[in-house]
Parts: C-alpha cells; structure tokens; sequence
C-alpha cells in the first residue's frame, strides 16, 4: 500500500526489483551447484537451442560475447557444454549442451521449478498466461 500522496512505482522500477529477487533465489538455488546463476541462464538456452552460436547464445543469455567467452570455458572443462566448429562458417563456434550439463539441469528443475511456483502461487492459471504473455509483449515492444 502506498503513503498518501504517493504514486505507484514504476513498472520498471516493478520489473527490476522481481529480477533482482529471482537472481538471489536463484544464487541460493545453485550455491552448491559449482555454477553461476549466468552459466546456468545459459544452460537452460541451449536447452532449448542447442547448436547455436556463441553470440547468439550471448543474446539469448542477456550478456555480451565477450561475458559468454569467459562463462563458456568453466562449462567446457567441467564438460557441461562443448564447442565445434559451425561447418557453414569456421569463424563461428556453436555450442552443444552435453548429457553431463543436461543431468545438472535436471538436478536442478524441480528446485527451478517450485522457485516460479513460489513467485505465481496467487495467481490463477489464466492470470499465469496472461502474465507470460504481457511480458514477452513488453519484450518484443523493446527489443
């Protein structure tokens, strides 16, 4: 509730501060996981993207290709992830999720998965899609 006179917060000011929540829950989640909330933003791309680029791995992870060079080689040693040569241009690497970095995500989802549980419990399903929805609205608006 806000103090007379007062507006409302900013949506930004709204957005910013759930980031800054879900990262520190997520630097508890993965404490003992050798990882860092980044390299596992990363994880959970190639999950999904498998065999993309570096940069665009760097894009989709919200961090510069230089960051994702530096978070890739911890992966790569720990044999998280490997990285090839893409064969339509060999300046380019693409990057592989590995069954090793594939068994750490699912070590992880359900502790992942009752986090975003956690964050939309007063909220009915449809208000959940709709949620989703506006968000990925707001994204594309500014993208």
């Amino acid at each position: 509730m806000n103090s007379p006179g007062l507006t409302a917060p900013s949506l930004l000011y709204a957005v910013k501060r759930l980031e800054l929540v879900i990262r520190a829950r997520l630097d508890e989640m993965l404490r003992d996981s050798g990882v860092t909330t980044l390299q596992y933003t990363a994880l959970t791309v190639l999950a999904h993207r498998d065999g993309i680029s570096t940069a665009q791995l760097a894009r989709d992870s919200f961090v510069t290709p230089q960051s994702m060079a530096d978070m890739l080689r911890p992966l790569e040693a720990r044999g998280l992830i490997t990285r090839e040569a893409n064969p339509q241009s060999r300046r380019e690497l693409l990057v592989h999720l590995t069954d090793a970095g594939r068994a750490l995500l699912q070590e992880y989802a359900d502790a992942a998965a009752a986090l975003e549980q956690r964050m939309t419990a007063g909220f009915s399903a449809t208000q959940v899609t709709a949620l989703r929805a506006a968000l990925q609205r707001a994204w594309e608006s500014l993208r």
